[in-house]
């Protein structure tokens, strides 16, 4: 394939890749995947995402805490994430947001987290990743605030909402993620809906190690396999693989203001 493919949302620190991180880069460079989103969870994860960006051309950072572990940060940890938020290698901030699906986490303690992002956001100039997952309503009413104070600049991670969430966040200046969910074979619903995002509102991820695609669904996930993702959205569009490719990493590379960099492709055999 001759366009390049950015995973806009993956988790490379994850310790299902310590056994083999090269070679999955290596196959992500392989299948044409030029940049990844490493996204931090935590404090602690969040610096081991900047350690990989400083190590890894084609590697960048996105720095926070996840809902579901908002209850775990302790003394000091916000102030290392907000210390990490101006690094030159981190291009965002999350991912963050609201998940009433464990209700592991209160959703007031969630809520008060998800507005500091967005504050932390703004003062760095840099986009913030949102996860939702069964808090369509109270994620949207949390943009909806945070837009009184300005246009908002972030994206909905591995979107999996209705017609009418996906057209609100789209009014308030967001950016639509697509994961491997999108080629699920009963996922018919999610792909009317991804049909009628703008092209110039689209992105693509994995979220490895998790949500792998149709053909590899049940194993570890892992950034190469945002081609097939590309590839289910490029039909839905009536569009190819390489010109999907192409859209989805100009919009990658806008957003996030992303450097033109590649990962290390493996020596010639």
């Amino acid at each position: 394939m001759s366009a390049v493919l950015v995973d806009t949302h993956c988790h490379p620190e994850s310790d299902s890749f310590r056994q083999d991180f090269e070679e999955v880069l290596v196959r992500a460079a392989r299948a044409g995947v030029a940049q990844l989103l490493a996204i931090g969870i935590s404090a602690a994860t969040s610096q081991a995402v900047v350690v990989l960006a400083n190590r890894h051309p084609g590697i960048s950072a996105v720095v926070g805490v996840h809902p579901n572990h908002t209850h775990e940060i302790r003394p000091g940890d916000w102030e290392k994430i907000e210390e990490l938020a101006f690094h030159p290698r981190v291009v965002g901030i999350g991912e963050t947001g609201l998940d009433n699906y464990w209700k592991d986490v209160p959703l007031d303690l969630q809520h008060d987290s998800f507005c500091r992002h967005i504050q932390l956001s703004r003062r760095c100039g840099k986009p913030f990743v949102v996860h939702c997952r069964e808090a369509e309503a109270e994620v949207l009413a949390v943009l909806r605030e945070a837009a009184e104070a300005g246009p908002l600049q972030g994206v909905m991670h591995s979107f999996c909402g209705s017609d009418a969430v996906a057209d609100e966040c789209l009014q308030l200046g967001m950016y639509i993620s697509f994961s491997g969910m999108l080629t699920y074979r009963r996922n018919d619903v999610l792909r009317a809906t991804a049909a009628r995002i703008p092209p110039e509102k689209l992105l693509i991820e994995t979220d490895a190690p998790y949500l792998a695609p149709q053909q590899y669904r049940g194993k570890r996930n892992e950034p190469a396999w945002v081609a097939d993702t590309c590839a289910c959205l490029a039909e839905i569009h009536g569009m190819s693989l390489e010109q999907m490719a192409t859209l989805t990493t100009a919009n990658a590379r806008r957003l996030f203001r992303l450097e033109d960099e590649s990962l290390i492709l493996p020596p010639a055999e």
